[in-house]
């Protein structure tokens, strides 16, 4: 880990970038102060006229993008084997810089001793106790699939279309075959990693459309609201964002994540998720006299694998509403071995069949392996959010009608995952999860739309302004 900025918990070198594009769209060429981690291609604007229609909040796009390039930098990566929460020091950091920046706004922010930040934007209607506190929630942390260190993004203004190539690693390409969506965003802001890391839109872009649309609120307190709560939660990609959140503390009747992918779009339903744990411990011995004596774990291991189906219930043969047994890490020796194996599924009931045929396959996989033992431990993660939401469907209404108000229609979707939202929502705080720019996450071709992110911010400004609206 590497350490911490010694002013508000910033990083030497991070600071507001110097030569974004400008909001007329100039087309002066440059890059940042900080050009060693950030290149930003100047295109001439002519042509492309992405179909946003600008209503509602005119949200200041270039301090969105230079939040979110600033957040992005921070190395953030959850530890799945750290004992700690949150499991790296690089979430802290960005916790001290949200609750510094927050404050500036001059609304009341803190960091508990757990990490978590957490705001207050007072009602400033006169109906203000009839009014339910309204939660916006994202996550800190990025996942531990792909590097979170030395994020080096680079801002691609006024995109022309076509692939776009990673000048970090020549092999990595996004490429509009498998990303369709492109072609509707020409001419707009997009930000990618230079291809050797993640970028951590996933979760910093649905952090930076908060912050900006809080912004924007209290520079415009002539807009109509109820109370709203911030909440800025860790490790969320290792299924423990919620751990140490107090729903007392936060006191909202509603919550919305800001953690979806694109535009447009509120996940209604996602997974329900269990983590099994799969220990297999055999026999060592000096392989000089190992004959009739050595039971060989790492074998045993393989054969379990090998026994796991491979044409249907893995995540590379299912979509849409199939779930997977999907194994993801493995470690140890010739005496023991570890596997972590998620099981996933939309139907919560589901979860207990895979569970099952885990436990046969290492059972058989013991008959075959004499004097070897497997032990498999499930324990779950989170819960489909559908059932929750349907006890308060104004959740999902409101954010429907905010952002019809935007000149848009809302898609209700499912997610082949979870968010903090599912585990709320489980806990007893409907969290539908909120569209706010992000593709492809977790991967070095992961990628964001400035555009899609400052629709979020307005969509949110909506909301609340529709949550104000409705008392009771």
């Amino acid at each position: 880990m590497r350490g911490h900025g010694q002013q508000g918990g910033r990083r030497p070198g991070r600071g507001p970038l110097a030569a974004l594009p400008s909001e007329a769209g100039s087309g002066s060429s440059g890059v940042s102060s900080a050009a060693e981690v950030c290149q930003v291609l100047l295109l001439p604007r002519k042509v492309f006229k992405p179909h946003f229609p600008n209503k509602g909040a005119a949200v200041n796009r270039r301090r969105l993008l230079e939040r979110f390039l600033q957040y992005v930098q921070i190395d953030t990566t959850a530890r799945e084997a750290a004992p700690q929460y949150p499991s790296s020091v690089g979430q802290l950091e960005l916790g001290r810089l949200l609750v510094e920046q927050l404050r500036a706004l001059g609304i009341d922010a803190q960091q508990d001793q757990h990490g978590i930040v957490m705001a207050t934007i007072p009602a400033n209607v006169g109906h203000a106790s009839n009014l339910p506190v309204i939660a916006l929630c994202a996550h800190l942390d990025t996942s531990f699939e792909t590097s979170g260190a030395s994020v080096k993004p680079q801002v691609i203004d006024n995109y022309p279309g076509g692939d776009i190539l990673l000048p970090g690693d020549p092999n990595r390409v996004i490429r509009v075959a498998d990303n369709p969506e492109l072609d509707r965003l020409r001419g707009c802001t997009l930000v990618t990693s230079d291809g050797t890391t993640l970028l951590g839109a996933d979760d910093k872009a649905g952090v930076a459309v908060i912050i900006e649309a809080a912004a924007w609120l209290m520079e415009h307190p002539q807009v109509p609201h109820g109370p709203i709560r911030l909440v800025f939660t860790c490790d969320e990609e290792i299924g423990r964002g919620v751990e140490k959140l107090d729903l007392d503390k936060i006191g909202a009747a509603v919550c919305y994540t800001l953690d979806g992918r694109g535009s447009d779009e509120i996940d209604v339903e996602t997974f329900s998720a269990d983590l099994a744990t799969v220990v297999v411990s055999g026999r060592n011995i000096h392989p000089s006299i190992a004959k009739g004596r050595m039971v060989n774990a790492l074998r045993a291991a393989g054969e379990l694998l090998a026994r796991l189906p491979r044409d249907r219930l893995a995540p590379e043969a299912t979509e849409g509403r199939q779930g997977f047994l999907h194994p993801y890490d493995i470690s140890g020796g010739v005496a023991e071995v570890t596997i972590k194996v998620l099981l996933r599924d939309f139907d919560s009931a589901k979860l207990a069949e895979q569970a099952d045929l885990l436990r046969r396959q290492a059972q058989q996989v013991m008959e075959a392996f004499p004097g070897s033992t497997i032990d498999v431990q499930v324990r779950p993660q989170y819960r489909n959010m559908a059932e929750g939401l349907k006890r308060e469907p104004r959740a999902v209404a409101y954010a429907q009608e905010a952002l019809s108000r935007l000149g848009r229609t809302a898609k209700l979707t499912f997610v082949r995952g979870g968010t903090d939202g599912s585990r709320l929502t489980e806990m007893g705080l409907p969290t539908p999860n909120l569209s706010c720019g992000q593709h492809n996450p977790h991967s070095p071709l992961e990628w964001a739309c400035l555009e899609e992110m400052e629709l979020a911010a307005r969509w949110v400004v909506e909301l609340v302004q529709v949550w104000a609206e409705k008392p009771g």
